[in-house]
């Protein structure tokens, strides 16, 4: 007699096969699973039970694909149902066994039950038009064949099985325009999806692979055959001591989970036991991936749960600033959704991230104290990411990722940290000197660092977009703060202009006819202290530099931006030797003066020259008077 499920309704079927599961191929990992449970339950009550010994060998799963019949049948040997059983796990939806014997038994260590939630068998109805199970229980005589086609109810009725567990028998729905429900009877689909969700299952999962061979006595003719095979590894390699792994076991893993094309350059072995349980394999790249830095790529942690995976990406484990990690994390400890396919995020979740960002820093660290050369290579790939990072979040981060980041130095001619740079700092130095631009190449040549390399100061280079905005996040290192070479005060004692009060009035003046002459383009014009041999440069006031700008100009709708812009001139140079005398005989010059000085400067910091046709003319004007 067909009897009706004890649920809300047929929508709560409906809604599980339709809405709780993204990909309809997690139904095998659900029906693995919960043979795998069953096995459990078996190993288990032999611990308490001294009349049931448990033989590893006798146990395992196996899956069997019939094209002809189209049917898909998974058999465990685990601890099978009784009727009762049959009625209570499968006859209400969301009403786990699992659940109620980890609950009974307060299982520990090792014998974690994964199907708690009771929805993982109906995922079945995602591929299959009719389910039929067929089991009989640990110490019964009976047999029970349970069938159903959904949500119209099921039949329960007593049948014959020899051996104690479960057989699942899954009649596939008719192929659709959208979904291929063949593909499910297919061996290297099965495989895939076995690989993919449940090779670290503990117990072997067996299935008839087909292979060919040389007929006998036949040197050319080949012929056919099938055998069966274990499709799962069972033993996950983050649960061997690490004693017993070598780097080349690291790196097989590696490979085999397509976490990159490349060798890592280094891995982590994680194994907690704690107020969270959780074992962890994190490897550190040597390359970057090559869709690193776009939109399209995702990063995260392959996330299991006792050996079955939940997530293939989960994003809450890493920081972005960490997110070239690769790798896996198992933990018996997490709370899954009712699908087992997402997270609650719950403080266990955030423990785990919290202590995964921790090792991950001390090994950078290490490597950066250990293997330089190694270090630098990681850095050229992703430092600016680490730098990201300290940007990111209002500098949130910024004391986790400070020790980590780099600069190229004007005095060691390479990479340095913020702390080689400040315990080497001279004793009157007070401040942490750093000059942007494109390249080391046209930092060098910049008249800004003039006088303070003068002064005998390392500079720091900055040439990537984001490091002046990381350093203005982080405001100082080591209670050194952070002084561009082109901002006002360079708090160096000797800076001073050697001027009388006449002539600085009389420059006041030609700045002031220049000044009006760029109007709107610049906020003043100084008579430089930091230039030596160059004649003119463009500096900032303000939070705002140069580069920022050019940044930020860059960005979608950023056009607005602009620092506040001081054009400082060279009153030793040559040039301005011209410029006075053109101040007393011909005003004019001194407006072209004015222009070509400020588009040099421009073209100095690679600006865009608003008009180059002007400027040629001016060019061409003061070469011929």
């Amino acid at each position: 007699m067909k009897k009706e499920f004890k649920a809300e309704s047929k929508r709560l079927l409906d809604l599980m096969i339709n809405s709780i599961y993204t990909h309809r191929e997690i139904f095998l990992r659900e029906l693995i699973s919960n043979s795998s449970d069953a096995i459990d339950k078996i190993y288990y009550k032999a611990l308490t039970d001294e009349n049931l010994t448990f033989n590893q060998d006798d146990y395992y799963i196996k899956l069997e694909a019939d094209k002809e019949s189209r049917t898909l049948t998974i058999i465990d040997t685990g601890i099978g149902m009784t009727q009762d059983e049959l009625e209570a796990n499968l006859g209400v939806i969301a009403n786990s066994g699992s659940f109620a014997f980890k609950k009974e038994n307060e299982l520990k260590d090792g014998f974690d039950i994964i199907g708690q939630f009771g929805v993982g068998f109906y995922s079945a109805f995602m591929v299959a038009e009719h389910v039929t199970v067929i089991t009989k229980a640990l110490g019964s005589e009976q047999a029970y064949r349970w069938e159903s086609e959904g949500a119209e109810g099921y039949t329960i009725e007593a049948c014959e099985k020899e051996e104690v567990g479960t057989k699942i028998i899954l009649k596939l729905k008719e192929n659709t325009e959208d979904e291929n429900y063949d593909d499910y009877l297919e061996e290297y689909r099965l495989k895939s999806i076995v690989k993919k969700y449940s090779d670290f299952i503990r117990y072997p999962i067996k299935m008839d692979i087909s292979s060919s061979r040389l007929k006998d006595g036949s040197e050319d003719e080949y012929e056919d055959y099938k055998e069966e095979k274990i499709i799962n590894s069972m033993v996950p390699i983050w649960r061997k001591n690490k004693s017993e792994l070598k780097e080349e076991d690291y790196n097989n893993f590696y490979s085999e989970k397509h976490y990159g094309f490349d060798k890592p350059l280094r891995h982590i072995h994680i194994s907690a036991d704690g107020a969270v349980r959780y074992q962890s394999i994190l490897f550190i790249p040597e390359k970057t991936p090559f869709d690193f830095y776009t939109k399209e790529y995702e990063k995260g942690l392959e996330l299991y749960s006792s050996g079955v995976m939940i997530m293939n990406k989960c994003a809450d484990l890493l920081p972005d600033y960490f997110s070239f990690v690769k790798g896996m994390v198992d933990s018996e400890d997490l709370s899954l959704n009712i699908s087992r396919e997402l997270l609650q995020h719950d403080r266990q979740l955030k423990i785990i991230a919290k202590r995964i960002k921790e090792k991950v820093k001390s090994e950078l660290l290490n490597i950066l104290k250990n293997d330089r050369e190694k270090y630098e290579e990681f850095y050229k790939n992703f430092g600016r990411q680490l730098k990201f990072g300290v940007y990111s979040d209002f500098g949130q981060d910024k004391e986790t990722l400070q020790d980590l980041i780099m600069f190229y130095s004007s005095t060691e001619k390479k990479m340095v940290t913020l702390e080689e740079y400040v315990t080497r700092m001279k004793e009157d130095q007070k401040f942490i000197y750093y000059a942007s631009g494109e390249s080391v190449e046209k930092i060098d040549k910049l008249p800004q660092t003039e006088l303070v390399s003068d002064e005998g100061y390392e500079i720091l280079y900055f040439t990537d977009d984001v490091d002046e905005f990381a350093v203005k996040m982080m405001m100082n290192y080591m209670d050194k703060e952070f002084k561009s070479v082109s901002s006002g005060d360079l708090g160096i004692e000797n800076e001073k202009i050697d001027e009388t009060p006449e002539e600085k009035e009389e420059n006041q003046d030609i700045f002031s006819m220049m000044k009006e002459e760029l109007s709107g383009k610049v906020k003043d014009i100084r008579a430089s202290k930091r230039l030596k041999s160059h004649p003119v440069c463009i500096t900032s006031e303000g939070e705002l530099s140069i580069e920022m700008e050019k940044v930020l100009s860059a960005m979608p709708n950023g056009n607005e931006v602009k620092a506040e812009r001081i054009l400082e001139i060279n009153i030793n140079h040559e040039i301005f030797k011209g410029i006075k005398e053109a101040f007393e005989t011909d005003k004019e010059k001194v407006k072209i003066y004015a222009r070509v000085l400020y588009n040099q400067a421009l073209l100095i910091e690679g600006l865009t020259i608003n008009d180059p046709v002007e400027y040629a003319n001016d060019v061409f004007k003061l070469m011929s008077k």
